[in-house]
Parts: C-alpha cells; structure tokens; sequence
C-alpha cells in the first residue's frame, strides 16, 4: 500500500510545478527550450555592455574577452559535467546535497538555495528595472512617466506574477519568438556599428591611445583587466537555469528514465550552442559600444546608462528603429523573469517539501507565485529599481551557484578517479572562488540579501519541520515474502506488534520482553507476538519508504525489521498500513521511554527517537480520527 501523504512525491529527482510533463507539456528540441534559458541569459545584452564600461572603462572589451574564455574554458565545462551528472534537472545543488548526508547536508542545501533565490529574484527584479529604464529614455514614451521607473517596475513584476497565476504552458514557443527577435535586432545594431567603426578612423586609434595613455603596455591592460573582469560576472548569469529546465528538453525514445543519454546530450548541446552565441555577442557589443558612446554617457543619468546598445539603436537606425528595438528588449527583460520565475517553482517544491521543511502551501503553484512577487516588490522598492545597484547582488548569486557547481564537479571527478579533470576542475573552481570573493569584496549587497534569504529559509524551515513533525512521513511501505507471511498468520486471529529497541537479540532479550508484556497487559498467551524493530537511518531526512523485512530468531521469534528516518512516524504508518491490507485493527506494545521528556522531544525532533510510545500514538490520532478504526497502542 502508498500512503497518502500531503506532501508532493518526487519524481526524477523531485518535480516542481513546473517540469516537464506535469501538465502534459511534451518535451522540446534542446535549441526551442534554448530560448526559454536565453531570455535570461541573451537579455544580459540590454545592459551588460554599460555595466563592463562602467566597471572597466576603455578596458571593457578587454575584460570581457577574458570573461568570454572563462565561460567557454570554465563554466560552460563545469555545467556539461553538471548535466551529466544530474540529468534530471536536480542542478549542482543535489550533487553535493549527494556528498553531504545528514544534518549539515540539509543546512548546506538551504544555504544555497538561499543564492539560488538571491539570483532568481534579482533576475526578476533587475530585468524589470531595466525594461523600465528603456520605456523610459525611448522618446516617444510621454514625458510623465519620467522618474516613474520603481512604479513602471513594480507593475512589470506584477504583470509577470499574473502570467504564472494563469500557467506556463505555452513559455517556451513565446521564448523562442522573442529570442529570434531581439537577437536579430542586436546582429543589425551591432553591424551598422561596426560599420561606423570603420568608417570613423579616429575611434580605434582614439581607444588605443586612451589604454596606452592610462596603462601603458598590453601586459599591464591584461593584468588590470583580470582584476577588473569580475565586475563583469554578470555575462556568465543562464548557466543555472540551463540545467534546471532539463526536463523541458527532448531525448532519444531509447533514453532510460534513470540514465536518459539522449537528454543530457541535447543538453550539452542547449548549453554550447547558447555560451558561443553570447560570447560572440558579448565581445562584438562590447567593442562597439566601448568605440562609439562617449564615456560620461555611461554615467548615471546618461543616455546610455543601462541600455548602451539601444542607445545605438536609436541614433545610427532611426527613431522607428530604436523604438523596435526597445520593444525587443523590454519584452525579453520582462519575460527574462519568467525564466527565473519557472526556476525557483522547480527549485524550492524540490527540496523543501522532501526535508519537511516548507508549510503546506510551498507545493501549490499560486500560492508560492504570490509570495515571489512579493518577495521581488519587497528588493525592487529597497533598491529602488536601480539596475546598476542590483547587479553585485545578482552576480553573487551567479558566482556562489557557478562556484558551487564546479566544486561539485572536481568531487565527481575526484571520486571517479579522473585526475586530469579533478585537476581541471579544480582550477576553475579556484577561479570563480576569486571572482566570487573579489564580487563581495566590491559589492557585499548580495551577500547581505543572500544572507536574509537564507535566514528566512532556515527560518520558516525549522519552524515547518516542528509543525510537521508528528505527520505521516512514509511514502510507501513493502514487505519481503516472510514479513507477509507473518503478518497473513496472524491476521487470521490478532496482529500484536511489540516494539523493541534491538540491543544484544539474544534469546534472554526476547524471552524476558514476552513475559514483561504478558504481565503488564495480562495477555493470555504470546502464540500471535511480533517483534517490530525500527533502525534509523538518516534521521534528517522528512519523508522516506520503508521496506519491512522479516526474519526467524534462535528459530522461534519473529521479528520485522525495518529503516526509517523516525521511529514513531515509522510505527504508525506501518500500524496503519497493516490495518488497510487485512483490515484487522493490530495492537502495539510499547515501554515507557525514560528521562526528560523536554529532552525525549528534542531526541525526537533531530534525531527521530524519543518518547516514542505517546509521539506513534499522537500520529495515529492525527492521521486516523475515527477512534473505531485506530489501530490499538499500548504501553506497559
């Protein structure tokens, strides 16, 4: 029998809402659910290129070559290992969830969701600030709306929490449109660009007399420029999201389920194809806007602040055509949200409702949709839809997931005794370590709303997880052919379960619990006695499927056997379980635990033992609330 419990079952690795197949959305070829990462990852065009001038100066294209070849060279690596790995969309995150067991892989876990959260909600909040700055500056926009950027974001935000309120069904065919679409508009910007550039002598020899004259030598512009680089990370944001929509992407019809080959090589291939596309947009983008926009331009209030391409746009194509290409844009930014959006529904229903640590409400779409938006008006209001002021915080998101990711990555590669590729691996974790350190250093905002993501999320998990404490945690119970046998013997007269904590199991150990539970309960006779040995296993586990094994002891005791990650919770979904495959209502046995009961319940809470008699009463009561169909506990 599966019991019914409230909590959503994984599935492939624990489904959100929002992964492939829940509402019958079929999967797609790997370059359509391509589009769906790029809105994320192809929209860091509308401000990437001012964000590198501003961080680097005339060094932007510079620092962003150096960019490009950790993306190809590192992250992208790290994250076709990562797919490989986690083919079912679990991320870098269940990789090391895999290495650390127990308590501190559970605190681990919550730690890093709480910057998985930082990135998505700064991806939501930061794409719709920047849309607004480009309805904004377009100069067919009335001027009324100006100054109005944190009210056109907020709505924005809200128009993208409505579209999840209805559904998603139809995100990746939407995706696929408005990537063609703006990166198109960007192939024309970026060549009638660098026509100008050509056509202009002076402004490659102006660049190159500017580096000289403030650095000197190409060595030096190098070696600045990997200081400078890291203030770029934000070109490097979608990797994340590209493994966590795999289960979006088509395989072959030959894939099996817990190793599906044609997947993770589509995938791959989703995660190449985007990282060469946008590294070929990053540098051309760079180079142009670096050559052809005057610096203070750049600057806070400047014409080009935050939106450096359509600032090209509009003054080498025509206002028609800067107004288009302003409406690509605002629509990607918009809908890069929604990439991000989709991500943390798959993300959070994942993890948290497996830990027990997420109220009931936490595997319901809407419900979880509203507190999300919420959550994003909450940061776009304290950073006042500042574009510039949101991307420490988003690239430390970025960098501590990518870091994470290529940590894991090197363990893989270690266990798997690859020592070329732990050494590899390795060294692109120390790589994106510094960058991640120097980010903070520069910039410690995404350290601190990472840090009040986290304390939420451990937060409202511990006070889940006690609330939920005394439910139903098993997911399914199964017998081997000697437990069935026994329990079938016995249902023809009385199912009677004693509990014992194993100890010596020697004959005396039984042989004295049978007479202490005769006497104590004046049984008339111990012929239909079962003993039920419950051994825990990863107590910090919430839910868990528990196999009862029966076996014959110094050839006349019948003992069950079985591993959970709590005692009580285990009792009473066997004790119910027995009761719905004979319908027989069985009696249990139990002694008086000793000590503190304050202790006994914090034993319980952590390690999943206790006072175990009165907690597998207290489930049964509130699992069963028809007293005449509970099964019969007793204790002695």
């Amino acid at each position: 029998m599966s019991l019914d419990i409230e909590a959503p079952a994984p599935t492939e690795g624990g489904r959100g809402p929002y992964a492939a197949g829940r509402r019958g959305d079929e999967p797609q070829a790997w370059w359509r659910v391509m589009c769906l990462t790029g809105v994320d990852y192809f929209s860091t065009l509308g401000y990437q290129p001012g964000i590198a001038f501003v961080a680097a100066g005339a060094l932007s294209p510079i620092a962003t070559l150096i960019l490009v070849l950790l993306t190809l060279f590192g992250a992208l690596p790290v994250y076709r290992r990562v797919a490989e790995e986690s083919p079912h969309g679990q991320g870098s995150i269940a990789m090391l969830e895999r290495l650390l067991p127990f308590w501190r892989g559970k605190l681990f876990v919550l730690m890093l969701l709480g910057f998985a959260l930082t990135d998505f909600i700064i991806t939501v909040t930061l794409s719709a600030a920047d849309a607004s700055v480009h309805i904004v500056e377009n100069p067919h926009v009335p001027g009324v709306l100006d100054g109005k950027e944190l009210w056109i974001t907020l709505f924005l935000v809200a128009l993208l929490g409505a579209v999840f309120l209805k559904g998603f069904r139809e995100a990746i065919g939407v995706a696929v449109w408005l990537v063609a679409a703006y990166l198109a508009l960007n192939a024309v910007v970026i060549a009638v660009a660098a026509v100008h550039v050509f056509q202009d002598a002076h402004a490659v020899t102006d660049w190159t007399t500017t580096l000289t004259a403030e650095h000197g030598n190409v060595v030096l512009m190098v070696a600045v420029s990997l200081t400078l680089f890291p203030k770029l990370a934000l070109g490097m944001s979608g990797f994340e999201t590209g493994v966590a929509v795999m289960s979006h992407v088509r395989g072959d019809p030959g894939d099996r389920p817990q190793r599906p080959e044609g997947r993770i090589r589509s995938t791959k291939r989703l995660l190449t194809t985007a990282a060469i596309v946008m590294s070929g947009y990053l540098i051309a983008s760079s180079l142009v806007t670096t050559l052809l926009i005057p610096a203070d331009e750049f600057r806070d209030g400047g014409k080009a602040s935050g939106r450096a391409l359509a600032f090209l746009a509009h003054r080498y194509l025509g206002e028609s055509f800067g107004t288009a290409y302003d409406v690509s844009t605002i629509l990607i930014l918009w809908f890069a949200g929604a990439s991000a959006m989709a991500g943390m529904l798959n993300l959070i229903p994942r993890y948290l409702p497996r830990y027990g640590m997420s109220p009931a409400w936490a595997g319901a779409v809407r419900p979880l949709v509203l507190v999300l938006t919420l959550t994003a008006f909450l940061i776009t209001w304290l950073f006042d839809a500042d574009v510039d002021a949101q991307g420490g915080a988003y690239a430390t998101g970025v960098l501590v997931l990518m870091t994470s990711a290529a940590v894991a990555v090197t363990l893989a590669a270690r266990k798997a005794r690859q020592p070329r590729l732990t050494v590899a691996y390795g060294l692109i974790a120390v790589v994106l370590a510094y960058t991640l350190v120097d980010n903070v250093r520069e910039r410690p905002d995404g350290v601190k709303i990472g840090g009040c993501f986290i304390a939420a999320i451990i937060v409202v998990s511990l006070v889940s997880r006690l609330v939920r404490s005394l439910e139903l945690r098993t997911t399914e119970v199964t017998y081997d052919a000697r437990a069935d046998a026994f329990i079938r013997d016995c249902a023809r007269r009385t199912i009677r379960l004693v509990a014992n904590e194993p100890d010596a199991r020697d004959v005396s150990e039984y042989r004295d619990k049978i007479a202490q539970i005769v006497d104590d309960h004046d049984l008339p006779d111990s012929g239909d006695i079962v003993f039920v040995e419950v051994t825990v296993e990863d107590y910090s586990d919430f839910e868990s499927r528990i196999e009862v094994h029966g076996e014959v002891l110094h050839g006349e005791f019948r003992v069950l056997t079985v591993r959970a990650a709590s005692i009580p919770n285990a009792l009473a979904s066997l004790l119910l379980d027995l009761r719905d495959r004979t319908g027989v209502r069985p009696h249990i046995y139990f002694e008086w635990t000793e000590g503190n009961p304050l202790l006994n319940l914090a034993r319980f809470l952590l390690f999943g033992v206790g006072d175990v008699a009165p907690l597998a009463r207290e489930v049964l009561r509130r699992a069963e609330p028809d007293r005449g169909r509970r099964p019969h506990v007793h204790v002695g």
